[in-house]
C-alpha cells in the first residue's frame, strides 16, 4: 500500500501535467477557447463560373451571415477540382480552410492517378453531402438520332464514327461517357477540351457528336436548338425537362451518371468544428429558397450528415474504380 501511494504521488503532478498541456496550448492565457468562427473561412473549389464555384458563393453567403465572419471562396482550376482538393487536404485542420470538391476529385481521380496526391478517406474529414447534378445526353443536330436506343444503334452501325467530348480526365462527363460504352457495348471516340464549356462548344459547332453536360451548360443551348437533348443521366427525370427520359428508361437499365458535390475540412479538425459546420450549412441548404436557387442550375440538395456523407464517398470511390479499371484509365501527373 505504502508503495502504491508513492507512485501515486510521483505521478500525479505528470498526470496533472498532460491533462493540462493540450487547453494550455490551445489557450495561452487560460481562458475559454473562443467562438467559431473567431476570423473569415476559406473555402477552396474549382475554377470561377464552374457549378462547383456556384455553390460555393451561394453556401458562403449564408454562412457568412449566420457566423458574421467572411467567408472566402479560394478558386482552384485545373485538373478536375484535383489541385484544390490536393491543397485542402495539405491545409491546417483548424476549421479556417474547407473545401467543396466533387466526384472527379473525391472518387474518380484517385483511382485513376499513377501517384494520386491525395487520399479521399484518410486526408479528410467529410462534412455534409451537398447536392447532386444530373447530366444531360445531348447530340449535335446533324446526327441522325431522336433518342438513346437510336443513338446506340447508328455507332453500332458505324463504330469509332461518333465522337464525344469532356472536360478533361475522368471529368464528369468523360466518367459519364465510359460508363455509357460499357453499358451498351459501342465505340464512341474521346476528344478531351480544357473545361465543360468547350466540350459542349465542340458539340454546338460539330467538331464532336455528343457529350453528357451538367445542366448550367446544356440547358441554354438545348432551347436555343443548337443541340438534341436525348436522355438525363440520372436515376430519375429532372422535373425542369419533364418530357426527357432517363437515360434508364431510353434503354440501358441502371444507367446513372449524377455528378454531385460536397463540404469537407482536412483530416483532423476538431469534432466539434466539424459538427457545428455540418449543423449551419445543413440549415441554409435546407431553406426553401437556396433549394430554389440550386434547382435553378440543374443541383438537387442532398445536406446530411458526416458519417452518411463518408460511407457515400467510399461507396463512389469502389463504383469509379469498377469503371476506370474496366476504361484502363490512367492519369500521370
Amino acid at each position: 500500500m505504502r508503495i502504491l501511494r508513492r507512485i501515486c504521488t510521483a505521478t500525479m503532478p505528470i498526470l496533472v501535467a498532460i491533462t493540462v498541456l493540450p487547453v494550455a496550448a490551445q489557450n495561452p492565457d487560460g481562458g475559454a477557447p473562443p467562438a467559431y468562427p473567431a476570423k473569415p473561412v476559406r473555402i477552396i473549389t474549382g475554377g470561377p463560373g464552374t457549378l462547383p464555384d456556384i455553390i460555393t458563393r451561394r453556401l458562403g453567403q449564408h454562412l457568412t451571415r449566420s457566423w458574421g465572419q467572411s467567408v472566402v471562396v479560394d478558386n482552384r482550376g485545373g485538373a478536375g477540382l484535383v489541385i484544390g482538393t490536393g491543397a485542402a487536404a495539405r491545409a491546417a485542420p483548424d476549421g479556417y480552410t474547407l473545401l467543396v470538391s466533387d466526384r472527379t476529385a473525391l472518387a474518380a481521380a484517385p483511382a485513376a492517378y499513377k501517384e494520386p496526391p491525395y487520399n479521399s478517406s484518410r486526408d479528410f474529414a467529410p462534412i455534409t453531402l451537398i447536392s447532386r447534378s444530373p447530366a444531360l445526353l445531348v447530340v449535335h443536330p446533324s446526327v441522325p438520332v431522336k433518342a438513346v436506343r437510336e443513338l446506340i444503334d447508328y455507332a453500332r452501325k458505324y463504330p469509332g464514327k461518333l465522337t464525344y467530348s469532356a472536360a478533361g480526365p475522368v471529368t464528369g462527363n468523360h466518367i459519364a461517357g465510359e460508363m455509357f460504352k460499357q453499358a451498351t457495348g459501342v465505340d464512341l471516340m474521346l476528344i478531351q477540351y480544357k473545361g465543360g464549356a468547350a466540350a459542349m462548344l465542340a458539340v454546338v459547332s460539330g467538331e464532336v457528336a455528343t457529350t453528357f453536360s451538367t445542366l448550367p451548360v446544356a440547358l441554354p443551348v438545348v432551347a436555343a436548338g443548337k443541340v438534341k437533348a436525348l436522355a438525363i443521366a440520372s436515376g430519375k427525370r429532372y422535373s425542369g425537362l419533364p418530357d426527357i427520359p432517363t437515360v434508364a428508361e431510353a434503354g440501358v437499365p441502371g444507367f446513372e451518371a449524377d455528378n454531385w458535390n460536397g463540404l469537407l475540412a482536412p483530416a483532423r479538425t476538431p469534432p466539434e468544428i466539424i459538427a457545428k459546420v455540418n449543423r449551419d450549412a445543413v440549415a441554409v441548404l435546407r431553406d426553401p429558397e437556396v433549394r430554389k436557387s440550386f434547382f435553378e442550375h440543374g443541383s438537387e440538395i442532398m445536406a446530411g450528415t458526416p458519417e452518411d456523407f463518408a460511407r457515400f464517398i467510399i461507396t463512389e470511390t469502389e463504383r469509379m474504380k469498377r469503371v476506370i479499371d474496366a476504361a484502363g484509365i490512367r492519369v500521370s501527373q
